[in-house]
């Protein structure tokens, strides 16, 4: 088989790269084993998908704790903007949220997908259910990507656009990593980013379930803060998820040289001087309790066991004879609620995967392999990942859109 460009994967960047070179007037293979495109985007943001954040080219650059400077280039020529343009104009209707966050407002995921997918075959995209095994070469430039069914596509270019480690029941099993690494690239590390994180705590495991609202959560390394948000977390069986924890684990990148932990402020919106005057109004409306049974304003049942454990009051003590001392232990512990970390959930449970391949051989201005000519990269592939809010998605959108635009065969 015979074509101008094979593209590797029908996920997000993908099926988008394929979609517009395919506009340009290029004859496009895309190779997919699944059986719809854009698997994995169609479950992200738990099915709604935050494709991108309504942020300028400077803020977006500063979501990417990596190397950012390398989608400079990539962000002015396909920018936030120009991600709501291209999905408006397929007939999907956004809405920006907390964050400058943006959903279709349909909150479906599919909806994405499914314009991606028919822009595709509008624009004559074929579409191969085959997994790509290898990439082969040649000194004339001629490219071939080598199918699982054993047949070879002669093309110009191919572009490897086959996502990361995480979530691999959609795909995402590593197979672009090994076929760059064999064309003799250099693939970083690969870990988890964006993940829940584990805990030895106990305390974690007995509120397992119960969800914060409205806290501040800090994060640290070695004790340098590294992290501070206010949002929504969740405890969990091992330790800690939801959005927040999800957002600081994507600062926390050297889990075994470094201590990491976590401290939540369970009232942001009270000082401690107007927290105190708080314990010390709700202590007398229940003077005649015991301690235990003290908390129910302040705190969810499951947590109020946790406090009273870890404030070394005892529970049994009457609250009119809460020392002062006492008190402001467990103002302490609201204000600074602590919990330890052991390291993050595996890298199938990431929403990204940070590490790839090493964008100091990629042209920035054009997504090809500064080592094989003809060879180009989109997406979670390559050593690029950004914090929670839209931006990783933008990352494909963006490196797609320099692919595809980057191509020859025409």
């Amino acid at each position: 088989m015979k074509a101008d460009a094979v593209v590797i994967g029908g996920g997000a960047a993908g099926t988008l790269c394929a979609a517009l070179a395919a506009g340009r007037g290029l004859d496009v293979v895309l190779l997919e084993p699944n059986r719809m495109l854009g698997r994995k985007l169609r479950i992200t943001g738990k099915g709604r998908c935050n494709v991108t954040n309504d942020c300028d080219a400077r803020e977006f650059i500063s979501a990417i704790p990596g190397d950012g400077r390398f989608l400079q280039s990539a962000i002015h020529k396909f920018g936030t903007s120009d991600t709501k343009a291209l999905f408006e104009g397929l007939g999907v209707a956004l809405k920006t949220e907390r964050g400058n966050r943006v959903f279709p407002e349909s909150d479906r995921a599919d909806d994405i997908a499914d314009a991606l997918t028919k822009l595709a075959r509008e624009n004559g995209v074929r579409v191969l259910r085959e997994r790509a095994t290898r990439i082969l070469t040649d000194e004339a430039g001629t490219v071939r990507a080598v199918a699982s069914g054993g047949g070879e596509i002669e093309c110009e270019a191919a572009v490897i656009c086959t996502g990361g480690l995480s979530y691999p029941g959609t795909g995402s099993t590593g197979d672009g990593y090994r076929m760059a690494r064999e064309l003799g690239h250099t693939i970083r590390p690969c870990r988890p980013s964006l993940v829940p994180l584990e805990s030895p705590d106990a305390w974690c495991r007995e509120m397992q379930g119960f969800s914060l609202r409205n806290v501040e959560l800090s994060a640290y390394e070695d004790e340098k803060l590294i992290y501070k948000a206010l949002g929504e977390m969740l405890f969990t069986h091992f330790g800690v998820s939801g959005p927040l924890v999800l957002s600081a684990s994507a600062h926390m990148r050297r889990f075994g040289e470094c201590r990491y932990r976590l401290s939540i402020d369970l009232k942001p919106g009270l000082d401690e001087k107007k927290l105190d005057a708080r314990l010390l109004r709700d202590f007398e409306k229940y003077s005649n309790r015991e301690f235990r049974n003290s908390l129910g304003d302040l705190a969810g049942r499951a947590m109020i066991p946790v406090l009273v454990e870890l404030s070394g009051i005892p529970g049994d003590t009457r609250t009119n004879s809460v020392t002062r001392q006492q008190r402001a232990a467990l103002a302490q512990l609201l204000k600074h609620f602590p919990v330890s970390l052991s390291g993050p959930r595996p890298i199938a449970e990431a929403i990204v995967t940070s590490g790839g391949v090493a964008t100091t051989e990629v042209n920035p201005r054009t997504m090809e392999s500064k080592l094989v000519p003809g060879l180009y990269f989109a997406g979670e592939v390559l050593d690029l990942d950004a914090y929670t809010g839209g931006y990783n998605l933008q990352i494909a959108w963006s490196t797609a859109f320099v692919a595809a635009n980057s191509l020859t065969g025409v």
